[in-house]
């Protein structure tokens, strides 16, 4: 075939060839309004990364829900306003292959090697002026054997049996038992065996069986009753508590409080090897393998998943527990919001030798010292005052306040196309009442008139029927612009041609307006709609920033915004604003080039520009 008669592509069948040199018949057989229209979008540079990026966006909110799946009752007072940051999992490199313990923290994690070294890693500030990642100098100097984190304070005890903590002291975290403090002025070693930190206190627990706590009194129940003193073998932790194992293997709850959920224990705790603990519950391991679980239960932490072996070490974090089998297989279940309780596929293709797990974190160590982990990295865009996911939270948001503007948009282009139709073709009185109503329901002040009527109803419907409401109010108060283009072209239309043509062949009337005028007009319509999408998107995002739109927790970029608006957040908490304000400002811009493009490309003048 020569390359004059090679067939054409789908594109230059469609839109034509735009590198072919036409003659003047040719351009008069081939080139229509449709095709003037795309040719002179396509060529204007600014309206086209306008769409590309908008479309980026809107695949984004749309899609993305369906993996960043959001949780309107979800809050967790243990990751409030942490900053951008996807280091919590990311152990230092002079820990890697050489470690002796790790603990994960809230937002942070903290690891001793076999030399006796400290290190952390993740988001360890707690407030502006306290970080934990600032390891005192006593603690550098020294051979350190055991280390433990809590919510606001890391512990440690060095091969001499000193003890240190640094971090939040407000409620006395630092305030260590007189028995541990003599024994330090004495450089006495009491033989230290376990170290545990949970809630602004610290349990440690000596070879001879002895638990020493301190920290919050207020909170905790951190006395130790006498009887148990000498006999314990291990403890673990809730948020406010303490469980020990002891050397006859029995359970005992170690506090005096005798109101707390952990310390009404199950029957049938005998021969028990292993302990472990969450926020709320604690769970037992017998000699033939079976684990028991008891306290405030939730998130799946009952249902304890079928086990090919017998666990023979059990860990606990916030609202999950992580098992290691005697086949070296790794289990984890519970809650699964940030992915602590699904193993993944490189932890079961290797043989472990321990695994350390804490919070929302879990490490396990292969027999060749390397270390896998799984759980919270941390959150690309931070999170806000409850500790929700910024990013989360931004894509729903977005999914939300498009779909209110979207609906709103083709419920006033329902009502504008059809009232501008039937003033502008019929004219006469028709017009004239269909124009002063829309007069009339233009005059109104949107904003205010929203705010009214959102205070009248007030919470007597739901936040869905809400959204549904600014929807229609947003659409049926913004057709008379619409109305007035559609009209204004009608006008020009009826006059022409084929106009008269169709009347003289006995068209309907509702025919002639909407079969063969409105498609002539049909450009003009699609740029009014796409500078009304951003208007109705603006006008829903001021309603809720006001506070008189969609109310938290479902959220949109307006009342993520209106959360932020606070001078503290503004100057501390830049993330929980700034990626909102982004993402919408862009938005809207695009929106905003992409009709002035579409504007320009229905503009015959604008080939000769």
């Amino acid at each position: 075939m020569s390359k004059d008669n090679k067939k054409p592509s789908l594109f230059g069948r469609l839109f034509g060839n735009r590198n072919k040199q036409l003659s003047f018949m040719e351009e008069e057989q081939l080139q229509s309004p449709t095709r003037m229209i795309v040719r002179n979008f396509l060529n204007n540079r600014l309206g086209m990364m306008g769409l590309i990026i908008f479309l980026c966006i809107f695949l984004f909110v749309m899609i993305g829900p369906k993996f960043f799946v959001l949780d309107l009752s979800y809050n967790d007072n243990t990751q409030t306003n942490v900053p951008p940051t996807l280091s919590m999992l990311s152990v230092p490199e002079g820990l890697e292959g050489n470690v002796k313990d790790i603990t994960p923290g809230t937002t942070f994690g903290v690891g001793v090697d076999n030399d006796g070294h400290v290190y952390t890693w993740g988001y360890t500030r707690i407030t502006e002026v306290i970080d934990v990642g600032v390891i005192p100098e006593e603690v550098k100097e020294a051979h350190i054997e055991h280390i433990a984190a809590g919510y606001d304070h890391i512990a440690a005890i060095d091969d001499a049996g000193n003890v240190y903590v640094w971090g939040n002291d407000r409620l006395g975290q630092k305030n260590l038992p007189s028995d541990i403090s003599t024994a330090m002025l004495m450089k006495k070693n009491l033989g230290f065996k376990q170290l545990e930190a949970g809630f602004q206190f610290t349990g440690a627990l000596t070879e001879d069986g002895n638990l020493y706590m301190w920290g919050n009194q207020n909170m905790a129940d951190i006395k130790v009753r006498k009887e148990y003193q000498g006999h314990i073998e291990k403890i673990a932790l809730t948020t406010y508590n303490c469980v020990a194992l002891l050397d006859d293997g029995t359970v005992a709850y170690v506090g005096l409080q005798k109101n707390s959920i952990q310390e009404r224990l199950p029957e049938g705790l005998d021969n028990i090897v292993d302990i472990a603990a969450t926020g709320a519950t604690v769970a037992a391991v017998d000699a033939d393998g079976k684990i028991t679980i008891w306290g405030n239960i939730s998130d799946g932490l009952g249902d304890v998943p079928e086990m090919s072996a017998k666990p023979v070490e059990l860990y606990g974090g916030n609202k999950h527990y992580t098992a290691l089998l005697e086949n070296g297989e790794v289990i984890s279940w519970g809650s699964n919001v940030h992915k602590q309780s699904t193993v993944p596929a490189s932890v079961v293709e290797h043989d472990i030798e321990t695994v350390f797990a804490g919070f929302y974190q879990n490490y396990a160590i292969t027999t060749e010292g390397e270390t896998l982990t799984w759980g919270l990295k941390g959150y690309a865009f931070g999170t806000d005052d409850l500790g929700r996911d910024i990013l989360t939270r931004l894509v729903n948001a977005g999914q939300v306040t498009m779909t209110v503007g979207a609906i709103a948009v083709v419920i006033s282009l329902v009502i504008g196309i059809i009232a501008g139709g039937i003033a502008g073709y019929f004219g006469g009185w028709v017009d004239m009442i269909v124009m002063r109503v829309a007069e009339v329901i233009g005059g109104l002040p949107f904003i205010p008139f929203a705010m009214i009527l959102s205070a009248i109803i007030g919470t007597r419907i739901s936040v869905e029927q809400r959204m549904y409401l600014i929807m229609v109010v947003l659409g049926v108060l913004s057709w008379p612009g619409t109305c007035r283009l559609i009209r204004a072209q009608i006008l020009s239309q009826r006059e022409q041609e084929y106009v008269t043509a169709a009347q003289a062949m006995g068209v309907r009337e509702k025919s002639i307006v909407f079969r063969h005028i409105l498609p002539n007009v049909l450009s003009l319509i699609l740029v009014s709609a796409t500078l009304d999408f951003a208007t109705c998107m603006l006008t829903e995002s001021t309603l809720s920033y006001l506070g008189f739109g969609i109310a938290p927790p479902t959220p949109t970029w307006g009342n993520m915004l209106n959360g932020a608006n606070n001078s503290v957040v503004i100057q501390q908490y830049w993330w929980r604003w700034v990626f909102t304000a982004a993402i919408f400002g862009v938005c809207t811009i695009c929106i905003n080039l992409v009709g002035d493009a579409l504007r320009d490309a229905v503009d015959p003048k604008s080939n000769g520009r």
